[in-house]
C-alpha cells in the first residue's frame, strides 16, 4: 500500500462567519455538519454554557429565520455565499434575568443585544428610562466616574440614546451628556457585571422586551392584527398598539398550537374556551411562530420544574462565582479605599509640605525684605544726617544772607531816599526848565517882533532915503557921469553910516538870539540825558528792591 493511501482522507469543508453583537468569528465546517454541530462550536468558542437562550439567525428573501439544530446546515435554505453569514443572537428571553442568567458571558450578550434593540427603537423606552439605562451602560464601559479623567465630551462618540428621544427634546449633546453623567456619578462602586444586570432588570419591565411580533389577520384578506410571542405566552395586539395586548394566552393556559398552510390554531387548556384561529402571510411565518412558541413553552415549563443536575451545578458555580467576585470586589473596594485614603493622605502631606515650603519661602522673603529694609533705613538715616548737616549749613548761609539782605535793604532804603530826592530835584529842574523855556520862548517872540519892526523901519528908512535922493538930485539920475558936491556927499555918507550901524545892530541881535537858542537846545539835551540817567537808576533800584523782597 502506498504512503498516499495511508493518509487519512480530509473531509470537505465550507466556511461560515458568525456575527455576535460586538464581534465576528470565522469557522470551517464539515459538509455533513448539522445545525447543532455548528451551534455547539460557536458556544464552545464563546465559553457559553447557557445555550438554550441562543440561536443562529440568517436572512433569506428578506425574512429572518433561525437555523434548525436537527438538520444539516447545507440542506437548509441558507444564503448562497462564501463565507455563509449567521448572527449569534438571543432567541428566547428569560422571565427574570437576575435568577436565570447565570454566566457572565450570557448576561453580557443579553445586555449588548437588548441595548442595541433599545437604540434601534425595536423596544420602546421612555426618555427618563433611556437616560438611566445609558448611565448604567457608561458605568459598565468606563467604570467609576472620575471627574479628573472623564472630562466634558468623553461621551461624544458613544451612542447611548435612541434617535427618537434626541428628536423629541431640543437639547444639545452637552446637555444630554450632563444628564447622563449626573446619574453615572451615582453608580460609583458598581462592577461591570452588576451594571449590566441592573440595565437588564430595568429593561425586562419594558412592554416590548423579549416580544417577537408577526402580522396576522382573523381572515385571509386582512392583516389588521399583530401576534406577539414572549417568555410568558402569546399576545394579540392591534396594528397600531404594541404596548397593551387585546388578548393574551399564557403558556400554562394553552393546550395545543397547530398550523395548516397559512392558518394557525391556538387551543386553550379549557375546552369550553373559544379556539383562536388566525392567518399569516406565508407558510414560513407559521413555521417560525410555531418554532418560537415551542421553545418558549419548553423554557416556561422548565422554569417550573426542579432544576437538573447541570443547572444546579451551574447555579452553584454561579453563586460561588458571585460570592468570589463579591469578596474580590470588596477586597478591591477596600484596597481602592485604602489607596484613595493613602492618595488623599499623600496629597494632604504634599499640600502641607507645599504649604510649609511656601511659608519658609515667605519667611525667607520676609527676612530678605527686613534686611533690605534695615539697609534702606540705615542708608536713609545717613542721608537724613547728611541732609541735616546740609540744612544746618543752609540755615547758616540763609542767616548770613538774611543779614546781608537787611544791610542791603537799609542801603536800598537810603539809596531810595536819595533817589527820591534826586527825582524831586529833577522835577524841580524840569519845572524851572519849562518855565525858563517859556520865558525864553516869550523873549524870542519879543525879539522876533522887535526884529520885524526894526527891519520894517529899515525898509521904510531906505525907501524914504531913496525918495529924498530922487527929489534933491534928479540930475544924478539922468546924468550919472557927474559926481555930486562934497557937502551932499557928506550928508549921503552920514545916512549910509547910520544905515550901516542899524544893520550891524540887527545882525548882532540876530546872532545873540541864535546863540541863546543854541544854548537852550544844549541845556535841554543835557537835561534829557540827565533825566534818562535818573530813570535808569530808579529802574535799577526798583529791581534790587524786588530781588531783596524775594530773598527775604
Amino acid at each position: 500500500m502506498s504512503i498516499r493511501g495511508l493518509k487519512k482522507k480530509q473531509p470537505k469543508t465550507f466556511k461560515v462567519k458568525i456575527i455576535t453583537v460586538d464581534a465576528e468569528m470565522e469557522f470551517s465546517c464539515e459538509m455533513k455538519w448539522k445545525g447543532k454541530d455548528l451551534f455547539d462550536l460557536v458556544c464552545r468558542a464563546l465559553g457559553l454554557r447557557e445555550t438554550w437562550f441562543f440561536g443562529l439567525q440568517y436572512t433569506i428573501k428578506g425574512m429572518c429565520t433561525w437555523l434548525k439544530m436537527d438538520k444539516k446546515v447545507l440542506d437548509q435554505e441558507i444564503p448562497k455565499e462564501d463565507p455563509i453569514s449567521f448572527h449569534f443572537l438571543a432567541k428566547f428571553y428569560p422571565e427574570k434575568v437576575e435568577e436565570e442568567l447565570l454566566q457572565e458571558i450570557t448576561q453580557h450578550l443579553f445586555f449588548l443585544q437588548v441595548k442595541k434593540q433599545i437604540l434601534d427603537e425595536e423596544i420602546y423606552c421612555s426618555p427618563e428610562a433611556t437616560v438611566l439605562l445609558a448611565s448604567y451602560a457608561v458605568q459598565a464601559k468606563y467604570g467609576d466616574y472620575d471627574p479628573n479623567f472623564h472630562e466634558p465630551g468623553f461621551l461624544a462618540h458613544d451612542e447611548l440614546l435612541p434617535k427618537r428621544v434626541l428628536r423629541q427634546y431640543q437639547l444639545t449633546a452637552e446637555m444630554w451628556e450632563e444628564k447622563i453623567t449626573a446619574w453615572y456619578a451615582e453608580h460609583r462602586g458598581i462592577a461591570r457585571d452588576e451594571a449590566e444586570m441592573n440595565y437588564l432588570k430595568i429593561a425586562q419591565d419594558l412592554e416590548m422586551y423579549g416580544v417577537n411580533y408577526f402580522p396576522i389577520a382573523q381572515n385571509k384578506n386582512h392583516t389588521d392584527l399583530l401576534l406577539g410571542v414572549d417568555a410568558k405566552g402569546i399576545h394579540i395586539y392591534s396594528i397600531n398598539n404594541r404596548f397593551s395586548p387585546n388578548k393574551s394566552f399564557e403558556w400554562s393556559a394553552i393546550r395545543n398550537i397547530s398550523y395548516s398552510e397559512k392558518e394557525l390554531t391556538i387551543k386553550p387548556l379549557d375546552k369550553k374556551a373559544e379556539v383562536f384561529k388566525f392567518f399569516s402571510s406565508q407558510l414560513k411565518v407559521n413555521k417560525l411562530i410555531l418554532q418560537l412558541c415551542i421553545g418558549n413553552h419548553d423554557l416556561f415549563m422548565r422554569r417550573r420544574k426542579v432544576d437538573s443536575i447541570e443547572i444546579q451545578q451551574m447555579k452553584a458555580q454561579a453563586r460561588e462565582e458571585k460570592a468570589r467576585k463579591k469578596m474580590e470586589n470588596q477586597r478591591l473596594a477596600r484596597e481602592k479605599q485604602l489607596r484613595e485614603e493613602a492618595e488623599r493622605a499623600k496629597e494632604e502631606l504634599e499640600r502641607r509640605l507645599f504649604q510649609l515650603e511656601d511659608e519658609a519661602r515667605q519667611a525667607n522673603e520676609a527676612l530678605l525684605r527686613s534686611q533690605e529694609a534695615a539697609e534702606l533705613l540705615a542708608e536713609k538715616a545717613q542721608i537724613a544726617e547728611e541732609e541735616a548737616k546740609l540744612l544746618a549749613q543752609n540755615a547758616a548761609e540763609a542767616e548770613q544772607e538774611r543779614q546781608r539782605l537787611e544791610i542791603t535793604a537799609l542801603k536800598t532804603k537810603e539809596e531810595k531816599r536819595l533817589m527820591e530826592q534826586k527825582m524831586r530835584e529833577a522835577e524841580l529842574i524840569a519845572v524851572k526848565l519849562v518855565k525858563e523855556s517859556d520865558r525864553r520862548a516869550k523873549e524870542a517872540e519879543h525879539l522876533k517882533q522887535d526884529l520885524h519892526e526894526a527891519r520894517e523901519a529899515e525898509r521904510k528908512a531906505k525907501q524914504k532915503l531913496l525918495d529924498i535922493t530922487r527929489l534933491n538930485y534928479p540930475h544924478m539920475v539922468k546924468y550919472p557921469q557927474y559926481s555930486p558936491t562934497d557937502s551932499r556927499d557928506a550928508n549921503f555918507d552920514k545916512g549910509s553910516i547910520k544905515l550901516d550901524l542899524k544893520d550891524i545892530d540887527l545882525k548882532r541881535l540876530s546872532f545873540e538870539i541864535e546863540r541863546e537858542r543854541l544854548d537852550y537846545l544844549e541845556k535841554s539835551r543835557k537835561f534829557e540825558d540827565r533825566l534818562k540817567e535818573l530813570k535808569s537808576e530808579i529802574h535799577a533800584l526798583k529791581l534790587e528792591e524786588k530781588q531783596s523782597g524775594l530773598y527775604s
